[in-house]
């Protein structure tokens, strides 16, 4: 008969569905900038430690490191957001501590593009009747009109 290997952990940590990159991203799409943030241009990093309680569910929030202007409420409320994944631990009921940075930084400017200028160059060709003694109308050549858009 085989034994069973023991695990070398007995308290499991709560892991996040989908690990990092999961998490990173939930955080990148749920992140919405303050208004007061970006009409003062602040930017930098806000340290929130958390609690995760036995059920995965986030149930504090504080701010070790802030911004202010209203990056931190921000940061909380995102946090509050995470829902994590708990294995079993054998019964116990485990409150686990953990930080996480999350990063403000202000979206970049795009180039605003001016407007194009345009030019119209027409080209018309006639064509020439052959010289006759009576007079005829000539015809109608054709015509033919470019336009090209120069940038700003």
């Amino acid at each position: 008969m085989a034994k069973e290997k023991k695990d070398k952990h007995f308290i499991k940590k709560p892991i996040y569905p989908g690990g990092a990159r999961a998490l990173k991203a939930f955080v990148s799409q749920n992140l919405k900038y303050p208004a007061e943030a970006l009409s003062h241009q602040i930017e930098g990093t806000v340290v929130i430690q958390y609690e995760i309680d036995y059920q995965g569910q986030v149930v504090a929030a504080k701010v070790i490191s802030g911004l202010g202007y209203g990056c931190d409420e921000e940061a909380a409320r995102l946090v509050r957001l995470l829902q994590f994944e708990v294995p079993k631990t054998r019964g116990v009921k485990v409150l686990f501590h953990k930080d996480i940075q999350i990063h403000f930084r202000l979206p970049k400017k795009k180039p605003q593009a001016k407007s194009p200028q345009a030019i119209q160059y027409a080209y018309i060709e006639q064509k020439k009747a052959p010289l006759k003694t009576d007079s005829t109308k000539p015809e109608k050549g054709d015509s033919y009109t470019y336009t090209i858009t120069l940038p700003g």
